[in-house]
């Protein structure tokens, strides 16, 4: 029989956690000494606290915990459980991660306003090149939407391209557009010199005429302050956009932070 404090220390929670656990019927001690009033608590015990915890530390409530294990749940399935719940957990982490992501973006574009020269912006024609892509739907154009999509897809397609004997012969490119149902069409891209890739599709990536260009340093969830930059250099220099900008990724191996990214937006 341990005491509550030992119990505690064994189960790796505070002895006021415990108390209240009792004091709730979610976790009753052993025995009581009738004298004393000090609580005992058996190591087979430990089994009912570790449920206890990973529920609530996986978002249920004391009641659904309750609910959940004084309906003696089975091994199998309160593992299935946890496994749902966590991935919903994971699933809520990266999205809050996202939004994080995309508020420093605003902060940083709102504190280099200006502060990034728009004389390093070009005009110049892109010329057409063979490309193996695969494609998916973002809900948006903000870096938040556009990541989680297009990092799984240039997995898949340099999976195809290995898969199929093919070497890239150029940067990766990903090109955009609007999406029938809405939200926007991702479409992941590495040049080729092939006609055909099994599990890709090879097309032939028109050129654009006349292109305003800037470089991207870093990581493209922070690309925010350089597509500003751009727009801002379009409209200062009396040009209308055409469309989605490309994305040609001169250097992208390594930190993040030292890759290379040439934006590429189509001007009338």
């Amino acid at each position: 029989m341990f005491s509550i404090g030992d119990f505690a220390r064994h189960g790796r929670v505070s002895v006021r956690m415990l108390r209240h656990y009792d004091a709730i019927g979610l976790l009753r001690p052993a025995s009581v000494d009738p004298h004393s009033g000090y609580r005992g608590y058996t190591a087979a015990q430990l089994s009912r606290l570790n449920r206890v915890v990973a529920l609530k530390d996986l978002g249920f409530t004391l009641e659904q915990v309750a609910s959940i294990i004084d309906e003696k749940v089975g091994i199998d399935e309160l593992r299935g459980m946890l496994r749902l719940r966590h991935a919903e957990l994971r699933n809520q982490l990266v999205a809050d991660q996202a939004r994080l992501a995309a508020v420093e973006a605003r902060l940083r574009s709102i504190e280099t306003e200006g502060a990034m020269p728009i004389h390093d912006v070009q005009v110049k024609k892109v010329p057409p090149v063979r490309v193996a892509e695969v494609s998916g739907v973002a809900a948006g154009f903000e870096p938040a939407s556009i990541t989680p999509v297009i990092n799984p897809l240039y997995e898949e397609l340099f999976w195809h391209l290995k898969a199929a004997g093919v070497e890239p012969v150029g940067p990766m490119i990903a090109y955009y557009e609007d999406a029938p149902d809405g939200g926007v069409l991702v479409h992941a891209t590495c040049p080729v010199n092939v006609d055909a890739v099994e599990g890709a599709t090879v097309v032939d990536l028109p050129g654009i005429e006349r292109a305003a260009t800037i470089v991207h340093h870093g990581a493209m969830n922070n690309v925010l302050s350089t597509i500003q930059t751009l727009a801002t250099w379009i409209e200062e220099n009396g040009h209308t956009s055409a469309g989605y900008n490309r994305e040609v990724y001169l250097e992208c191996t390594g930190d993040l932070n030292t890759w290379v990214t040439e934006l590429q937006e189509p001007l009338k």
